[in-house]
Parts: structure tokens; C-alpha cells; sequence
């Protein structure tokens, strides 16, 4: 059975249904196990991120979708409503598409193909991929390196959190050895210190005014966590300073800044201010060795970063299409190889039983030259007997089209008048 993609994202339903069939890591290997015994299917993976949940298999829609909805205890017309179903070419095209980043919120995000390996893993270790699944798996894993490659699509920033730290690789050539102070513990700040660690920073100092969230934030991210009251103290440590918070009044001033460097031994500083209202003072922008963004000086950023990407997703798409075309190609060819390997092998049965029969004959004193003649004409009756079959019943029907197809595959000329063969019949 072909592969099979059947999926709701960020487009197709909204948050409500999507956390409703997501899949916690901890369930995936019993879920796919579930799946396979209601389903009676041998190959199935399932990714499951905030943005969407999509299976893959060697399945019908009609009975994965109302094993979701029973797994899920979601009505299975609500999830009729919101969920996509792509099959053969259509299928590995779309898994691509999402392995590149194509089809995220944020375009071109590289997380995503990080959780399709994830996804991929689970399902080998629970013993759920076989050869087909396995093969369109390893072909998406290549193109999305392949694009990653040739193409811009992960280059630019189109996010804040993105475009912030994207700067700070400007500043310093080797993030790896700078410290981040992060101040607030939003999503924002929560992406950013993703980013961060993306990009080899080890020390991550977090600062919020409640201490509880930002050892939450902080532990997830192994980092360090402080009060906003404590900021002065940790200043100095900061090559980069990244705020947003929803204070109505400045968390930084020129004042503690200056004291930092002093410490620091004027040492460049490299700080953005996210918030609306701004956190750090806009006179901290006016001290040297200080490179102070705002909200504003990043949109430039970001905007370039989207029309950079657009141009980028074009070339992107034509290696995709291209990609999926290729290994639909090389999948019928296997089919084609397994058909040809049947038939050799029924042709070699048929053969060896014929020839046996004849060695014996031989054995026993029979003519030579007739037992040849023999064998020849058993052998040709036996070995076209199928296509003469299918040949007959094609013309008795009036399918001139198989008829065609199957001189063509049994080596005749082609067809010049069928119809007035039909009539000699």
C-alpha cells in the first residue's frame, strides 16, 4: 500500500484541536502500537509538535481518522473538518515540504526536522518502520539537507527572538564563549535563550521579578536564575544583555550600565531591548563600547529575513517537486524490479520441471532429437500461456488499450489497426 500523510496543523485547525490530538513523547511508542493493532498496518510514524500533529503509514484515511478520534475521544467530524490527507508522490512531497521548514508558522524554521528524526527514531524502536517508510524517511532526510545547503531558507531572521540573536553573531565571532542575560521570562525570552543554545552559547543568566519562573525557565535551559533586583550585581558578566518584559517603566539605566563596563573593562556589551515599553534606557545606546537595538531596529532585520527567504522557499520548492517525482520514479521501478524477479522466477520453475522430465526421458533411451522437439514445444505453450490468455480476453472485451499494452509487453509490433483484427477474430 502506498504511504499515506494524514495531518492537522497550524493552518487547518485552531489551538484547541490541535492540543487535543497532540502526542506527549512518553505515550508515542504505546500510541503507535495501538495504532497498528486497530489498524492492521505494519509501517506508521507520528509527529506531534505545538503545530501540528501528522501520521505516516501504509494506511487508509477513512480508519486512521477514526482511530484518532477514538484515541483521542475527539469527534471523528471535527476532525474530518480540519485534517489534511496527501497519498503516493502528494505524500513524500508534503513530508519534505515540512522537513524544509516550508510548511511552518515560522518560515524555514529548523527545529522541525530535528522532531521528524525524533519521530522517525521512536517509530524504528518500536519496531513500526519497515523498508517503504524507511526509504521515504532517509530520501526527505536528504533533501532537507540538500536545501539547507543550496538554498538560503534557514540564513535569515524572520522572527524577533531570531533577529536578536542573529545580531549578536555580528558582534562577536564566537558566541560560544559569551554569557547572555536575559531579562523576563516570556515566550519571547524563551525562544531567544533557544536560539542562544542553538548557537553554542553555554552561560545563560535568566532574570525575572518572580525568582520561581525564571528557575523554571532557567532549568529548563540549564541556565542561572536571578531577580530583576539582582541585575547589578551580574551585569558585568553579560557580553549580552537581551530584555522583554511588560514593565511600564526602564529595568537598566545609563548609571548601572556605566558600572558594568567599568568592570568589564570596557569590554563591547551587546543589548536589545524587545519590550514596548522599552527596558533599557535609550541613553545606554549613547556609551561606548555598548551596542544597544530596540524592537524597531530589529524589523528591518526580520523584514529582509522574510523576503530572503520567499526567494529562497522558491528554489527550495523546485528541489522538492523535483526530489518527490525522482523517488516516485524509483519507487515504481522496485515494483517493477519485484514483478520481474516473479515472473523470472516462475519461467525458471517452469523450465527446470520441463527439463527434468526430459533428462529422465533420456535416461531411458528416448529419442534425443524428438525429446528436444519436444521440450521446445512444451515449453513455449507453458511460457505464453498467460500473456496469450490476457491477449484473447482483451480482444473478446474490446480493450484496446490493454490489448496495446500487452503486445507491447510481449514484444510485438505495435498496433496499426486493431479494430480489423478484432473482426478477424
Amino acid at each position: 500500500m502506498p504511504i499515506l500523510t494524514l495531518g492537522i496543523n497550524h493552518d487547518s485547525a485552531p489551538v484547541e484541536v490541535r492540543e487535543r490530538v497532540a502526542f506527549a513523547p512518553e505515550v508515542m511508542p504505546g500510541a503507535l502500537g495501538d495504532a497498528r493493532a486497530a489498524l492492521g498496518c505494519r509501517e506508521l510514524a507520528i509527529l506531534s509538535t505545538c503545530n501540528r500533529t501528522e501520521i505516516y503509514g501504509s494506511v487508509e484515511a477513512e480508519p486512521l481518522l477514526q482511530w484518532l478520534s477514538e484515541y483521542h475521544q475527539v469527534p471523528l467530524e471535527q476532525l474530518k473538518s480540519c485534517a489534511y490527507v496527501y497519498s503516493e508522490e502528494e505524500a513524500v512531497r508534503h513530508m519534505m515540504r515540512v522537513a524544509c521548514g516550508l510548511d511552518s508558522l515560522v518560515l524555514g524554521e529548523p527545529q522541525i526536522l530535528g522532531q521528524i528524526k525524533s519521530a522517525y527514531a521512536v517509530a524504528r524502536e518500536s519496531g513500526s518502520v519497515g523498508s517503504e517508510l524507511h526509504r521515504v524517511f532517509q530520501r526527505v532526510f536528504t533533501v532537507a539537507k540538500k536545501v539547507r545547503t543550496e538554498t538560503a531558507i534557514g540564513e535569515n531572521p524572520v522572527s524577533v527572538a531570531y533577529a536578536a540573536v542573529s545580531l549578536a553573531s555580528r558582534i562577536f565571532t564566537d558566541l560560544k564563549k559569551q554569557t547572555a542575560l536575559l531579562i523576563g521570562a516570556g515566550e519571547t525570552v524563551e525562544l531567544v535563550a533557544r536560539h542562544l543554545l542553538d548557537q553554542g552559547v553555554k552561560q545563560v543568566i535568566v532574570a525575572n521579578r518572580t525568582l520561581s519562573r525564571a528557575e523554571l525557565l532557567a532549568e529548563s535551559f540549564g541556565a542561572e536564575a536571578i531577580l530583576l533586583a539582582d541585575i547589578p550585581e551580574h551585569l558585568a558578566r553579560a557580553d549580552i544583555v537581551i530584555s522583554s518584559t511588560a514593565s511600564q517603566l526602564p529595568i537598566l539605566g545609563k548609571g548601572a550600565v556605566e558600572s558594568a563596563l567599568r568592570k568589564r573593562r570596557h569590554r563591547p556589551m551587546f543589548m536589545v531591548d524587545i519590550a514596548v515599553p522599552r527596558d533599557i534606557e535609550s541613553e545606554v545606546g549613547e556609551l561606548d563600547d555598548v551596542y544597544l537595538y530596540t524592537v524597531d531596529d530589529l524589523r528591518g532585520v526580520i523584514d529582509e529575513g522574510k523576503r530572503s527567504r520567499e526567494k529562497a522557499a522558491e528554489a527550495a520548492r523546485e528541489i522538492i517537486t523535483a526530489a518527490a517525482a525522482e523517488f516516485t520514479q524509483d519507487s515504481r521501478s522496485l515494483g517493477a524490479v519485484d514483478s520481474i524477479r516473479s515472473y523470472r522466477q516462475r519461467a525458471q520453475k517452469v523450465s527446470s520441471a520441463e527439463l527434468e522430465r526430459v533428462l529422465l526421458q533420456l535416461d531411458k533411451g528416448e529419442d534425443p532429437r524428438r525429446l528436444m522437439e519436444q521440450l521446445a514445444r512444451s515449453l513455449t505453450n507453458k511460457l505464453i500461456h498467460a500473456p496469450t490468455v490476457s491477449l484473447k480476453k482483451a480482444t473478446a472485451e474490446g480493450d484496446l488499450e490493454r490489448l496495446r499494452i500487452a503486445r507491447e509487453i510481449v514484444g510485438l509490433d505495435d498496433l496499426t489497426d486493431i479494430e480489423s483484427e478484432k473482426k478477424q477474430q
